[in-house]
């Protein structure tokens, strides 16, 4: 199948075409976007794949066949994804396939443990929607971030890992007999002598009409990423005035002429350091109590952000903004809420671990990447987290048999 090929007739107010365009963008599957409040023939096609009805989503493959309000789990098994594993039990299940999750599981794999992954979205994490990493060890040129997610989702293959994808964790729990039970929103369960969470964490949006459509292709939530890109550029914005948008603020500002930072509080929150940083630096203008309204794509067809519409929230008076780029820091979310208070969190959510050994409060789980509390949020830092903490499985697996 050429997914390329996929095309999904809906509409913006339509909830469910969003989440079936959020599926496809999680399984990292392109997809053509056909609006039919935009697009006069696209309810046309619509009425004659169904019957003259309009049904929205409509959802067309390659193959010519289509769906119609498809569930996640038709668009699943439309696309051929495994999504049941082949055994009930392993000597280690790894919650989240990105960098982290990969890495132990390869590290893992080749000590002969048998490895399952399961993640909810797609293979490869935040790593497989990042436009390009030229800041990873062994890429003097650059790597797109989906290639380098291809790559680690291929060199698991390569080492038997098994590895499910579009399928939620629901729980975990501890069995009579000791072993870790995975359950899952399938219906399914798997059981683990060792259990490894590493779903990362999830950039807040800005919930701003067509946000969804650019990221990655004007839109980015990390500057050390995504700032090289627009060297020699007139604008870039930042939204959000913590600590991490004033930081990545300064740091893009050798990259353009000018940094906006939009804060949609009446004051900046970060500190008073980076605060006094950022307003003497004639590069770099702050708008308080302004809210970001809209994201919108150049009319040259190129898919790029072209337009950012902010608001006074004081006035209500808005206005247009051409950045080259703009960069989200409005926070992050760990992605933990499948645990149900099982494992300790620190007070911002994030997974506690002992530093040393990566295990939680909860024997034989541990937890590494962003979605642990003090980890660096860089890939690179996953990736060694990743390592890490597979030779602290191996060390936790070997004193269970001994006790055994």
């Amino acid at each position: 199948m050429s997914e390329s090929e996929i095309k999904i007739y809906g509409a913006t107010w339509c909830p469910d075409c969003r989440r079936a365009k959020k599926f496809l963008s999680d399984q990292r599957i392109a997809f053509e976007w056909h609006d039919l409040e935009v697009d006069p023939d696209a309810q046309a096609v619509v009425q004659a794949r169904n019957d003259g009805n309009n049904i929205i989503p409509t959802v067309i493959f390659p193959d010519g066949s289509h769906l119609a309000e498809p569930t996640n789990e038709e668009l699943a098994e439309k696309l051929g994804i495994q999504r049941t594993a082949e055994m009930h039990a392993y000597d280690l299940i790894i919650v989240g396939g990105g960098p982290a999750g990969l890495t132990t599981a390869i590290y893992a794999a080749r000590e002969n443990l048998a490895t399952l992954i399961i993640d909810s979205k797609g293979l490869g994490g935040q790593a497989g929607v990042t436009e390009r990493f030229d800041n990873y060890p062994g890429f003097p040129e650059g790597i797109a971030g989906q290639e380098l997610a291809d790559r680690f989702v291929k060199q698991a293959e390569r080492y038997g890992v098994e590895m499910l994808q579009a399928v939620s964790v629901t729980g975990i729990m501890r069995e009579p007999g000791g072993m870790l039970e995975v359950q899952t929103a399938t219906a399914d369960h798997y059981d683990g002598h060792a259990v490894m969470i590493a779903t990362g964490s999830s950039y807040r949006r800005t919930d701003a009409d067509g946000e969804d459509e650019l990221i990655g292709a004007g839109i980015h939530f990390c500057a050390t990423c995504d700032g090289p890109f627009y060297k020699g550029s007139h604008e870039l914005m930042v939204i959000g005035g913590g600590n991490s948008g004033l930081e990545e603020g300064l740091f893009l500002t050798q990259f353009t002429d000018k940094v906006t930072v939009v804060e949609y509080g009446d004051s900046l929150r970060g500190s008073k350091i980076l605060q006094d940083k950022v307003l003497h630096d004639p590069r770099m203008e702050v708008l308080l109590n302004h809210a970001v309204k809209s994201f919108a794509a150049k009319d040259d067809g190129s898919g790029k952000l072209g337009t950012v519409v902010i608001e006074d929230r004081a006035t209500g008076q808005t206005e247009e903004h051409h950045p080259a780029g703009a960069f989200v820091f409005i926070g992050l979310d760990p992605n933990t809420g499948f645990l149900n208070g099982t494992v300790g969190l620190d007070e911002r959510g994030f997974i506690a671990t002992d530093q040393a050994t990566y295990m939680t409060d909860m024997a034989g789980v541990f937890a590494a990447g962003d979605v642990r509390g003090g980890s660096t949020k860089q890939l690179a830092s996953a990736v060694g987290e990743g390592a890490a903490v597979a030779i602290q499985i191996r060390h936790y697996l070997d004193r269970m048999e001994g006790v055994a």
